[in-house]
């Protein structure tokens, strides 16, 4: 039995709205997924600026041993190359999230306005897909860096005890 109010809508409209909200999420998803890519990204940025700030005050002490001085050295170059693909790896996910925006919005206009919109459907979520994918490259070239870096030169050397 069919409830009076329901008798004159069809069940076509409703089933193609469903579809439509169902699509739009795909993107929605992804864009959760890249904010919390960029949350992560962010955190380990701190975390290397912290370590840039304590190498540099480590330098910067009146310390005339020569070898550790070399090895902050390293450390610092490495932190820089770390802070670099940190930061377009913050870029590229920025990117891929603006995308998935971009998809979203496509989609729904797509669904109100009733018209073909897959070309700029494909660029938009390919785009968001590229950017994400770049920025997971970028976050693994980091990684590299710091497992290579940490093998090769060791731990940062600690601050020298103060004698009275």
């Amino acid at each position: 039995m069919t409830l009076p109010v329901f008798a004159g809508i069809s069940a076509e409209p409703v089933d193609s709205v469903a579809h439509i909200i169902q699509v739009a999420l795909t993107p929605v998803f992804m864009l959760s997924g890249i904010g919390t890519l960029l949350n992560l990204f962010n955190t380990r940025l701190a975390r290397v600026s912290d370590h840039i700030e304590q190498a540099s005050a480590l330098l910067t002490d009146d310390n005339d041993d020569a070898e550790r001085n070399r090895t902050l050295e390293k450390h610092l170059v490495r932190l820089h190359r770390r802070t670099l693909m940190l930061d377009t790896a913050i870029l590229a996910g920025g990117l891929g999230g603006a995308a998935s925006c971009g998809a979203a919005f496509v989609l729904f206009l797509g669904g109100v306005r009733d018209s073909s919109v897959a070309t700029w459907l494909v660029i938009m979520f390919g785009l968001a897909l590229c950017c994400t994918v770049g920025a997971l490259a970028l976050f693994l070239g980091d990684s590299l860096i710091a497992w290579h870096g940490l093998k090769r030169e060791g731990p940062m050397p600690r601050p020298t005890p103060k004698t009275a």
